[in-house]
């Protein structure tokens, strides 16, 4: 990870490799953003005018590299566009510093040090560049070879440092706002280094490794159920999506309490370690990157190993369904039935529909103690894809008001979501001839059809959004904004932030 300091020196004497600035879109060219200043005086005021010469404008995501002016210690300055120019009094947008400082930071791979003076305002925004700044650096090379000499490896190492200028070292607010980026950003990155593992590496057992190590080291319980267990508890769900592995399934249970919460929330993270389809193979090209369906059982584990350190005042519950779906003669057949950790019986028409199984077990675990909410996180559906891209997520819940708090808390910390209904009609598709329910339903609204099945699996009276996460979960494109290619870590920030306001009370 990326070191993240605070400094209030002036930037002309401060030792480092680059100075990042930011500029914005003007109406009349490329404009300077607040916190350059110091850099724009060494330019004798024409900073600007040296970008625009350099064929800047101040694009969102562009990189603009000019040597540093006389006097300073840093031999390079790195511009950054920001986008178009707030209106006037307006302060720089959250997302806009984030993404601004994500890109700044991928741009600086191999440096040891960079110094950011871009726009803050307050600890927000403090918290926002940082947070832009340790994502942006993420780099995954577990698996590439390297010489043991460093100055030999192939490739660029992320940025080691990372100092905010204008960050006061001994203001309260600014250290909490750098210490909650680091946190956060920290375990965002460890779900990106376990979706990015290979599954050869990251069976369910090895996972459940994973997240037991990290519990320990944060005080959070851990509870792991393997095969047996599984079975003496009629977890059918789970057991059927692993039955043609050669690799047990897993549930794990992580539990983080507070003596001074109110409340209490329950993640629940699909955890298929990979996802070749079973019986109901995958056609080829879409197998390559399915090591990424435990997307959302990573996400929970970050966000509970998060709000712990955070040390919120809520108890979380977080349950990663962990299975591996492989064809074999021990597989589960469409036209099975099975019967789930609830009772009821499913139909399984379609062996690819496996994540809805698995989450709909441990729904029914996670509603035996009566949370106040649960929200699950998933790769659900390839419709949610077709619906709303690959940067959006869905929202489907049964409360409309706790869905718009997602919503609301998704777009707070950058996340792009999208509430999604739950139509009831499309629940009569999924009626079977000899179980209480199928695992597929109408073909069209695919994404909603899964939602509804979940549905099914929510203990009474208990509030829950279901995040279909199947678009943003895994970017196969080039690197953007903080972004990278690969595991993106899509949810845990919208599940931090939820857990927070429900600390702070302001969920009801």
């Amino acid at each position: 990870m990326t070191a993240l300091t605070l400094s209030t020196a002036a930037a002309p004497g401060l030792r480092a490799d680059a100075i990042v600035i930011g500029v914005v879109k003007g109406a009349d060219g490329p404009v300077v953003a607040p916190g350059a200043e110091a850099v724009d005086k060494a330019y004798d005021g024409r900073l600007a005018g040296v970008l625009e010469t350099l064929g800047a404008a101040g694009a969102e995501g562009e990189v603009t590299k000019l040597p540093a002016p006389a006097g300073f210690k840093t031999p390079l300055v790195l511009a950054v566009g920001l986008g178009s120019e707030p209106e006037k009094d307006a302060s720089y947008d959250a997302e806009a510093l984030r993404r601004a400082a994500g890109v700044a930071a991928r741009a600086l791979a191999g440096s040891k040090k960079a110094a950011f003076a871009l726009p803050l305002t307050d600890a927000a925004d403090l918290g926002a560049v940082a947070e832009g700044v340790a994502l942006g650096a993420y780099s995954f090379d577990a698996y590439k070879e390297q010489d043991k000499d460093a100055k030999a490896k192939k490739g660029k190492s992320p940025l080691a440092e990372a100092t905010l200028l204008g960050g006061k070292p001994r203001d309260a607010a600014h250290k909490a706002a750098l210490a909650r980026a680091a946190a956060v950003t920290e375990e965002l990155n460890r779900a990106r280094d376990l979706i990015n593992t290979p599954p050869n590496d990251l069976d369910p057992e090895a996972f459940a490794a994973v997240a037991q190590t990290a519990a320990k080291e944060h005080g959070i319980k851990v509870q792991i159920l393997d095969e047996k267990a599984l079975a003496k508890g009629g977890y059918g769900g789970i057991l059927g999506v692993g039955a043609g592995s050669a690799a047990g399934p897993r549930l794990v249970k992580l539990s983080y309490t507070s003596s001074k919460a109110k409340k209490h929330l329950a993640f629940v993270g699909k955890g298929i370690t990979y996802d070749s389809g079973g019986i109901s193979l995958k056609p080829a090209g879409h197998n390559e990157t399915m090591k990424c369906d435990m997307s959302g059982a990573a996400a929970v584990l970050a966000a509970v190993v998060a709000v712990a350190r955070l040390g919120l005042d809520v108890n979380v519950t977080g349950w990663l369904a962990l299975a591996e779906n492989m064809p074999s003669g021990s597989a589960t057949r469409p036209g099975d039935v099975l019967r789930m950790f609830s009772g009821k019986t499913v139909e399984v028409l379609n062996t690819d529909a496996e994540g809805r199984l698995v989450l709909a077990d441990a729904l029914w675990a996670a509603s035996q103690e009566k949370p106040d909410a649960i929200v699950d996180v998933a790769t659900l559906t390839g419709a949610m894809m077709l619906a709303l891209g690959n940067r959006t997520f869905g929202i489907m819940a049964n409360d409309d008001a706790f869905r718009s708090a997602l919503h609301e808390a998704a777009e707070e910390v950058g996340e792009p979501a999208w509430p999604m209904p739950l139509p009831d009609h499309l629940r009569k598709g999924m009626d079977s001839p000899i179980a209480d329910i199928a695992n597929m339903g109408e073909r069209m609204g695919g994404g909603l059809v899964a939602g509804l099945f979940l549905r099914e699996f929510v203990g009474e009276g208990i509030t829950w959004a279901h995040l279909d996460i199947a678009g943003p979960a895994f970017n196969e494109g080039g690197p953007f904004g903080y972004t990278p290619k690969g595991g993106t870590g899509t949810a845990v920030r919208t599940l931090v932030r939820l857990a927070e306001l429900t600390a702070e009370g302001d969920l009801g």
